[in-house]
């Protein structure tokens, strides 16, 4: 099968039929199909256009083609009703889509070595590590298993998606947890944005000697903005189909060219907004630091704006941790990592927690009202109610990028930073 590149006309009326027939082209070269199985992400990767593209897929294949839908769920709680239907429409039959159990559903289909891993982490980390897939992938007897997701800057991975899709998506506790951990003890700010980090070697590596010979073939989508409209493709720029490391290099070029503000200076005052109903818990709207920090100034503030946010963790055993350890920066976590065994059994929690630590370095203050101020507090964060906001400036006048508010003071403003990376010119 030929690999599929294609870059769209960003936003032009005719996207969505040329959209339609990229795909198309793709699906033809696959022959007789008899089963599929579409991994896409889930609510929080909305703006990746994969809601549309199994929609797309649904329509053209759905008669005669037996379909199951995975979604890449990861450590993330699984779609409500609500969700599936505001990111894949109406059409598609719920009982498709097959919740993802990363704890109790995997099974095991091989280990990295502890010597690849001391290697690739510069001898940070010299645990081994075990490899596990959601059973269905293993087992289900797909004639093709089409993983489809957005390429951008990530901050354990440096850009997401391609294997990571499956392999953590779909996978099981001790890659994910080592993995994430790998990423925060080697750095954030060294790898986010970049292609060859330590966690991209560690998911070639599975690729190469794990995935090969299964079915899978990958469609990356490179993306400017949200999802606005059911068929609304704004900001599409760019889709990559096929497999192999090419597709997934041509999607990564792209989108470092699309994904990656570059600012002359630090930002003293960042003022981001997250969706309602995207980023309900600190685990997601950490985000807002994560795609932030590179051009944070030193003593600078970042304002969160999250109207939704209402847990600390996606689950209730990472909730408590977050909870008891709370983001005090990186040396500190890694010596609790050493001393304490609940840490330890569950390293994509301090992993979360280097990533979300300002490390004393800057500030964060998170506006919403449906978590308390003592939750935040707690957790190592300042807080204020949305009216307190509103005291200070009025949020929606802001536009992206700088902004004067009425007292006068500078600030630059962000929609939505899950969707990109912003630093300051010389940090990346």
């Amino acid at each position: 099968m030929r690999n599929i590149y294609h870059q769209f006309k960003n936003g032009a009326q005719d996207d969505y039929q040329d959209l339609k027939t990229q795909i198309s082209r793709y699906l033809d070269q696959l022959g007789d199909l008899k089963k599929i199985l579409i991994i896409p992400p889930d609510y929080t990767r909305k703006h990746s256009q994969a809601g549309i593209i199994t929609r797309i897929i649904f329509d053209t294949l759905g008669k005669n083609v037996k379909i199951d839908i995975l979604p890449a769920l990861g450590t993330h709680r699984a779609m409500g009703e609500s969700e599936i239907r505001d990111m894949f429409g109406e059409k598609i039959p719920k009982n498709l889509f097959i919740e993802h159990n990363w704890l109790n559903e995997t099974k095991k289909i091989g280990k990295v070595p502890e010597e690849f891993m001391g290697e690739i982490s510069e001898g940070q980390f010299k645990e081994g590590l075990d490899v596990e897939l959601n059973q269905i992938i293993l087992e289900g007897n797909y004639d093709r298993i089409i993983s489809i997701g957005q390429v951008l800057p990530h901050e354990v991975v440096g850009m997401s998606n391609y294997t990571k899709n499956i392999i953590v998506g779909c996978g099981g506790r001790d890659f994910i947890n080592k993995s994430h951990y790998l990423g925060a003890i080697y750095g954030l700010e060294r790898l986010i944005g970049k292609d060859h980090s330590p966690v991209r070697k560690l998911y070639d590596y599975v690729e190469e000697t794990m995935l090969i010979n299964l079915p899978i073939d990958y469609i990356l989508t490179v993306n400017e903005a949200s999802i606005s409209g059911k068929n609304s493709l704004s900001g599409l720029t760019g889709i990559f189909m096929g497999r192999g490391r090419e597709v997934f290099e041509k999607a990564v070029s792209l989108s470092q060219k699309t994904n990656i503000t570059y600012i002359d200076e630090p930002v003293k005052k960042f003022v981001t907004y997250l969706n309602h109903k995207e980023f309900n818990s600190l685990w997601l709207a950490n985000k807002a630091i994560y795609r932030t920090r590179a051009s944070i100034a030193d003593r600078g503030e970042l304002l969160v704006i999250a109207p939704g946010l209402k847990s600390v963790g996606e689950n209730d055993l990472f909730d408590s941790l977050i909870r008891k350890y709370g983001y005090i920066g990186k040396e500190k976590i890694i010596k609790l990592v050493e001393e304490n065994k609940e840490l330890r059994e569950n390293l994509a929690v301090p992993a979360h927690l280097i990533h979300g630590s300002p490390e004393g370095r800057f500030k964060v203050t998170y506006v919403s009202d449906q978590i308390s101020k003592e939750t935040i507090n707690e957790v190592g964060f300042n807080h204020l109610s949305l009216r307190e906001l509103e005291e200070r400036f009025n949020f929606n006048e802001l536009i992206p990028g700088w902004n004067v508010t009425g007292s006068g003071e500078k600030v630059y403003f962000i929609k939505d930073p899950a969707t990109g990376l912003w630093v300051s010119k010389g940090h990346i």
